[in-house]
């Protein structure tokens, strides 16, 4: 007697997770220990494997595209610290992309996560649309009404993801923000290579510094610098959140702004900008016209901290007295294999006393908009993050990302901590600066 088993459809075919990949997993659990949400919740299913077996059952048709399913898919940070503790070599990053593109499309959110999510990728991907905001965000901390809301309790009254945005904002220097970028960089010394630097989105509003320190380290350095003035959003935050085809129309966007220039490398200095622009010759693999030009940039693409350890650095440094972290930010540690060159260079600074950090590579809780709209977990990790920075008794923390350092300058604040943070470019630039 047979029995009727249901069959679910939960995926369409547009984006489906690769069976191949699925069938690369041996389960052997290797990634538990990497892995910061299974370490915060020991939940099997909050683990890769345990996600992996998870989309293995949608794909066969065993499980319904429901909140369980989505609940566990949603909390994974995308950190991708099981590829490299994966002995067989599982691409985990692919999977959970392309899984979550199917939540995008086949899953009906609540009304408000809906809302807050549609805000954040009309504003965010869009560095005209921020410094319009910036005005109003600066007459806000300006005005002191943070403070005033802080003091008086009024922060309680509205939902923890806004008392998040509110807590992550960072301090806005109107002058730098709106000082503008020239399209070219003539190098200091003895020219021998000329560049093109992806100003971003989120950090030529908000890090201006970051990306002016590039400049003048990368110029101090014998590079041409060329910022195409058209470009775009390299689309990082929409891959990374799922919205795969949003992502790809950002990367053909940013490919024929690019394309233009004869560069021997494109520099990035945020860590979920720079694995993109890596990965575009898988992201548009498959579309005619663009696929070789994508696989173009993939290679020319170049972390600025890797780049300069690859050319090796003038090192007419001034003492720099501080004792000092580093945070691996984790799309520049795991998905890009970046470890060695940050604290290479940082090292070379006369005067700084080089202290590790226990648990550097555990994500600390930013990831994208992950700490926007996982504000429970986020938390939890920033707080394990701020024990194992209080541990060092440093002076200065440094990560090569714009959200680690917004994340973790929140732990330092809350908990009172007299630490600066600073990507690892501008201790560089400082390094460089005489008087």
């Amino acid at each position: 007697m047979s029995e009727n088993i249901q069959r679910f459809e939960a995926f369409d075919d547009i984006d489906k997770p690769s069976q191949e990949i699925i069938n690369d997993c041996v389960h052997c659990g290797f990634c538990l220990s990497a892995c910061p949400t299974y370490l915060a919740t020991s939940n099997e299913l909050d683990s890769p494997r345990g996600r992996i077996y998870l989309i293995k059952s949608a794909l066969e048709g065993e499980i319904p595209m429901s909140e369980p399913f989505v609940k566990h898919l949603d909390l994974c940070l995308g950190c991708l610290a099981c590829e490299p503790a994966c002995p067989s070599g599982v691409k985990y990053g692919k999977l959970i992309e392309t899984t979550k593109s199917q939540i995008e499309r086949n899953y009906t959110r609540p009304f408000s996560e809906t809302i807050t999510k549609s805000i954040i990728f009309k504003i965010f991907p869009y560095s005209f649309r921020l410094k319009l905001l910036v005005p109003l965000l600066f007459l806000y901390q300006k005005s002191g009404l943070n403070r005033i809301f802080k003091k008086l309790g009024m922060l309680k009254l509205i939902p923890n993801k806004l008392v998040n945005m509110n807590d992550l904002m960072p301090e806005i220097d109107i002058n730098k923000v709106f000082r503008g970028y020239k399209n070219f960089y003539p190098a200091k010394n003895n020219p021998k290579i000329n560049v093109i630097l992806l100003k971003g989105c989120v950090q030529s509003v908000f890090f201006p510094n970051t990306n002016f320190a590039t400049i003048n380290v990368l110029t101090q350095n014998g590079c041409n610098v060329s910022i195409p003035k058209k470009q775009g959003c390299c689309g990082a935050l929409s891959v990374h959140s799922g919205r795969l085809e949003e992502g790809r129309n950002f990367a053909r966007k940013l490919v024929d702004s690019f394309e233009r220039y004869d560069a021997d490398a494109i520099i990035v200095n945020s860590a979920g900008c720079g694995s993109t622009l890596k990965e575009y010759v898988d992201l548009l693999k498959d579309d005619p016209y663009y696929s070789e030009k994508a696989k173009l940039i993939s290679e020319k693409t170049r972390d600025i901290m890797e780049f300069l350890d690859e050319i090796g650095i003038y090192e007419d440094f001034n003492n720099i007295h501080a004792r000092v972290t580093y945070q691996d930010a984790c799309h520049i540690a795991h998905a890009q294999g970046i470890k060695a060159a940050p604290r290479n260079l940082i090292n070379k600074i006369p005067g700084i006393e080089f202290v590790e950090m226990q648990e550097s590579d555990l994500c600390c809780g930013s990831a994208g908009i992950y700490n926007l709209v996982q504000t429970e977990m986020s938390e939890n990790l920033l707080n394990r993050k701020i024990a194992n920075l209080k541990e060092t008794k440093t002076d200065m923390l440094i990560s090569g990302n714009p959200g680690c350092l917004l994340q973790i300058e929140k732990g330092i604040k809350s908990n009172n901590l007299d630490i600066k943070t600073l990507h690892p470019v501008e201790l560089l630039d400082r390094a460089y600066r005489k008087g």
